[in-house]
């Protein structure tokens, strides 16, 4: 029998492409969005679910999931991708704003996550693979917010991992770096208050430096691969870098001390 994923936002970038992957080497996919009435590319195969799932929506989560095990009788790998970025002061942030960036990236992943073990301690398997980023190892300018929802699920997954090891599953971390997406199009969200003066030639310098980044940013199907990998590779890895430029910086997160990491950092981004 086929194994079978389900993928959190899969309408567009990693999420599609992973999706796309999975089919591509015989999977049955369970691909949630939001908006799933817009999907067409995907709807094409035989062996894909695509489904209406919104980590903000916890009936949402459950009529996916038992969607899925009714449609493929039995899900064996969970990839929480759903997500995106807020960035710009700490100050310019109603709490409204602040509120939902950690109810999508943190409090949606556990959601879903929470709504699959039952399943998973039932078939004595399953495999969690959670989305963080080179942003869940270390912050970057005007990136309270977004870093603290990565560096949670860095957390959150690290934890897990014990727990779900006594029924035979396991907790997977990827970490990609600069990834050709629409990430910094559609899934960034940014706050600026133009009266708060002293922030405005860090945001400025910030927001040049991103686009400089993104230039040479890895395609989608990069992270994708390593999905598969750490989905199938049948070890008890934990993490997984995507993309040369996050082995390059997560390489230097560990091996630097704080203080000439940090520089590194403000040289990079020309503050």
């Amino acid at each position: 029998m086929n194994q079978t994923i389900l993928i959190t936002g899969a309408s567009t970038g990693i999420g599609k492409e992973t999706a796309k992957l999975f089919l591509a080497k015989g999977w049955n996919v369970i691909a949630t969005m939001r908006n799933p009435e817009n999907e067409t590319e995907l709807t094409s195969s035989g062996n894909v679910l695509v489904t209406k799932l919104d980590v903000l929506d916890q009936d949402s989560i459950t009529n996916a999931v038992n969607e899925g095990i009714k449609a493929f009788g039995k899900i064996d790998v969970l990839l929480n991708n759903a997500g995106y970025g807020a960035y710009g002061p700490l100050e310019a942030f109603s709490r409204e704003k602040i509120v939902r960036q950690f109810d999508t990236n943190v409090i949606g992943l556990l959601d879903v996550t929470k709504a699959l073990l039952p399943h998973f301690r039932t078939n004595k398997s399953g495999t969690i693979v959670n989305i963080s980023s080179i942003g869940g190892k270390m912050g970057f300018p005007l990136g309270a917010l977004y870093h603290g929802t990565k560096f949670a699920v860095e957390g959150i997954s690290e934890a897990l991992k014990y727990e779900v090891e006594q029924f035979g599953g396991k907790v997977k971390i990827v970490e990609p770096g600069a990834i050709a997406t629409d990430f910094t199009s559609r899934s960034i969200d940014i706050s600026n208050d133009e009266s708060l003066t002293e922030y405005q030639p860090l945001l400025g310098k910030v927001m040049a430096a991103v686009g400089t980044m993104f230039e040479s940013a890895s395609p989608a199907s990069v992270v994708a691969n390593v999905i598969y990998q750490a989905a199938t590779d049948g070890t008890d890895q934990l993490r997984y870098t995507a993309g040369e430029d996050a082995k390059a910086i997560v390489g230097l997160r560990d091996e630097a001390d704080d203080e000439t990491f940090l520089n590194a950092i403000k040289n990079q981004f020309g503050i």
